[in-house]
């Protein structure tokens, strides 16, 4: 699948935003099969609606009704893929890879001008970054490791994918409508998986909502997927691949999804549900204990883990035991606001060993350091 060419989006002005068609129409504008696409799901949306209120009268409506009759998605729990429980058969092969993929915040707009000029950020900067995460991946595990041979490749996706319009400051900042927005990272993701299987032969893709891309005022306990545009992706990026037999998904219907590569036992959360935080300990001290509490509860239910993989708080952190991933937007106004540590935008990568757990990590960074040999930054 050839990478989506995407044109800056300047030409949705904040006029246009409260009609997702008519901007959905303008962005594919010289492009009558995108247009037909678009309005084809525009048309399937009005249907499901009528089908949502039917739903809603008749028996009640849930998620599995909404995967099963609106989307075509089977709601039966998904066989876990062999290669990523039986050891492969190449005697020295370095195990399978996780490419995490959270907070990618798809549709923020970061001022250079308010932040030092440490960064910048638009949907065009996004889909080159996107598709830099990809390459520099494919290039570390195919050109950097010893005997690259993988049965497949896990690609977890972990939440704050859209950047939604949860605060009026990205209702008023953001560069499209939510909607136009996931439509467009639908785009982006579907050619990151099939790159993803193009190169390593399979893909299992894990994922979990964040907290930004919900359509409450407030984050939900009680049918937290079933307001999250995370989870709409997901599940429209499901549908894309379902009859692809080399990727498989897990798709969330909670804050945590729990799997296992060679036995070793992962929980994939967001990390929204971790609080607090000093000046001295940053990050780590909710995180930690976070981790200790969830530890301790899914010991009673029988879901103990080796190793929880989050995001969220857009600092990568590897710990063994804990990882938390970075972020692709990278550093911006609230970061900077708050006076947190500035880091590059990086995603988390690292390799499952049959025998030996969790072995190299090697974070895929995705700009060049601006900070990097200077003792000021001038934003100009």
């Amino acid at each position: 699948m050839a990478w989506p060419q995407k044109t800056p989006l300047e030409i949705l002005d904040s006029g246009r935003r409260d009609n997702a068609k008519r901007a959905a129409a303008t962005y594919v504008k010289g492009n009558p099969k995108a247009l037909e696409v678009i309005n084809g799901l525009f048309d399937r949306l009005g249907e499901a609606s009528l089908e949502i209120r039917d739903l809603e009268h008749a028996k009640g409506l849930d998620h599995k009704k909404v995967r099963e009759v609106i989307l075509g998605l089977s709601d039966v729990k998904p066989d876990v893929p062999t290669w990523i429980i039986d050891p492969p058969k190449a005697q020295h092969s370095p195990g399978v890879p996780t490419l995490m993929a959270s907070d990618w915040h798809w549709g923020e707009v970061v001022d250079p001008e308010q932040i030092n000029g440490v960064n910048k950020f638009n949907l065009q900067i996004a889909h080159r970054r996107a598709k830099a995460l990809i390459s520099r991946t494919v290039d570390l595990l195919k050109n950097h490791m010893v005997n690259p041979t993988y049965p497949g490749i896990v690609f977890a996706l972990g939440g704050d994918m859209v950047s939604g319009d949860i605060h009026d400051e990205l209702r008023e900042s953001n560069e499209l409508a939510t909607i136009p927005t996931v439509l467009d990272l639908l785009e982006v993701l579907c050619a990151c998986v099939h790159s993803l299987a193009d190169a390593f032969g399979h893909v299992h893709i894990p994922c979990v909502t964040g907290n930004h891309g919900r359509n409450t005022l407030k984050i939900r306990a009680k049918g937290r997927v079933h307001t999250s545009y995370d989870w709409l992706l997901y599940c429209l990026l499901e549908r894309e691949f379902k009859a692809d037999k080399r990727v498989s998904f897990q798709v969330s219907s909670g804050p945590d999804c729990s799997y296992s590569i060679f036995g070793h036992r992962y929980c994939l959360t967001h990390g929204d549900q971790f609080r607090g935080g000093d000046g001295m300990v940053g990050a780590l001290g909710p995180i930690l204990r976070g981790d200790h509490k969830k530890r301790s509860r899914n010991g009673q239910i029988g879901l103990e883990y080796d190793t929880m993989l989050l995001g969220h708080w857009h600092q990568y952190c590897h710990l063994g035991r804990v990882i938390v991933n970075g972020s692709l937007i990278g550093y911006n106004e609230y970061a900077n606001q708050g006076n947190f540590g500035f880091e590059m935008p990086k995603q988390a990568l690292f390799m499952t060993h049959p025998k030996h757990g969790i072995t190299f990590a090697m974070p895929v960074v995705l700009e060049d350091s601006p900070v990097k040999g200077r003792k000021w930054i001038d934003p100009h």
